[in-house]
């Protein structure tokens, strides 16, 4: 499904086309904000806010951090009553297709305006300076900067690690593996802090890793095929255990984990208890969730109450902002040996690499 999906997106092009409209919660507390308020008198009423939301490669549907982002948006619709408009991207689009997105998006009136991963950032960084008055967020990306730019930010070295703890203690071989979508520093984040958890249980283990695609080309994120043959080769090499944090190439991954009997770990949002991936929750022994979903909620929250800050607002583990999924309890047996790494990177015991 999601290998035909990104194909229907791939036919896409820049101009009109973006045009095309489809149809993790909580408050924030617990975040970093950096930056200048808005004035709080000058806050819009929620009912007359047009969000406009430009997608990352996959779109809505993803099962993974697209949709995350799209849960905080639904919310918002449901609960602060705003509309909203969403773009989604094309499979190797250039810069000036994603400026053009976001074009669209502020002309057409629609205040604020978020785009949803760091392919964006030069986009976000040069389109903002264009609309002075539009709040823009972009997620995963700080690079970007600007009064009028919010920088939604996340831990997920910290999440990483914990889910290294589970797959190190749940293989029976000692041979755990990481497939990353694309090699880039986001991602690195996440092997970083999978590695370093599964070492902290098992100091010796074995731990494979492979990255998909390499930038520019960030079709990693979207290329089942490639997720299976890479997770493949790692369970016929040893592995018992495999980590992806791939977008919609996970999917693959859960193929090859299902093939081999073997187990895999999911990103982003609890992929066991998502329909996309019911062939796949046997095998699916936990998730790393990093909540887009609250950070998209909690800025459209503070846009309507013109408390929006612009500069990084930061979700890590004391937060809320990443955790682990239990869905299914096939790692409820370990929950508290998790548990008790989980409170010493809360507390400052432990810091986890990003690299």
């Amino acid at each position: 499904m999601l290998h035909n999906r990104v194909s229907r997106l791939a036919a896409a092009t820049a101009g009109g086309a973006l045009l095309m409209a489809a149809a993790a919660c909580g408050g924030s507390d617990g975040t970093t904000t950096t930056g200048a308020s808005a004035d709080a008198s000058s806050a819009p009423a929620a009912a007359q806010v047009k969000v406009g939301l430009a997608y990352d490669i996959g779109g809505r549907g993803d099962g993974s951090f697209n949709d995350a982002a799209a849960a905080g948006l639904d919310k918002a619709e449901s609960e602060l009553k705003v509309q909203k408009k969403e773009l989604e991207a094309t499979q190797g689009e250039t810069d000036a297709q994603k400026e053009e997105r976001l074009r669209l998006l502020a002309s057409g009136g629609y205040n604020p305006v978020i785009a949803v991963g760091f392919a964006y950032s030069g986009s976000v960084a040069k389109v903002a300076k264009e609309f002075p008055d539009v709040k823009f967020a972009i997620v995963d990306d700080d690079a970007a900067k600007g009064d009028n730019i919010t920088n939604l930010m996340f831990a997920e070295e910290q999440g990483s690690f914990l889910v290294g703890v589970a797959a190190a203690l749940k293989s029976e071989k000692g041979d755990v593996g990481f497939v990353g979508g694309v090699d880039v520093p986001l991602i690195h984040k996440f092997e970083a802090g999978f590695k370093a958890g599964a070492k902290a249980v098992k100091p010796d283990i074995k731990i494979q890793s492979k990255y998909l695609t390499q930038p520019p080309d960030f079709g990693g994120f979207g290329d089942p095929a490639k997720g299976k043959t890479a997770a493949q080769g790692m369970y016929d090499a040893g592995a018992d255990v495999v980590y992806q944090a791939a977008g919609g190439s996970g999917a693959g991954v859960f193929e090859a984990a299902k093939a081999a009997n073997a187990m895999a770990i999911g990103v982003d949002s609890d992929q066991a208890a998502l329909p996309a991936y019911a062939d796949f929750k046997d095998v699916i022994i936990s998730s790393m969730i990093k909540k887009v979903d609250v950070a998209v909620f909690d800025f459209l929250k503070n846009y309507t109450t013109g408390t929006v800050k612009s500069g990084p607002s930061v979700y890590d583990l004391k937060a809320g902002g990443v955790d682990y999924s239990t869905t299914g309890g096939k790692i409820d047996d370990i929950k508290s040996k998790i548990d008790e790494y989980k409170q010493k990177i809360i507390s400052g015991e432990i810091t986890v690499p990003t690299s």
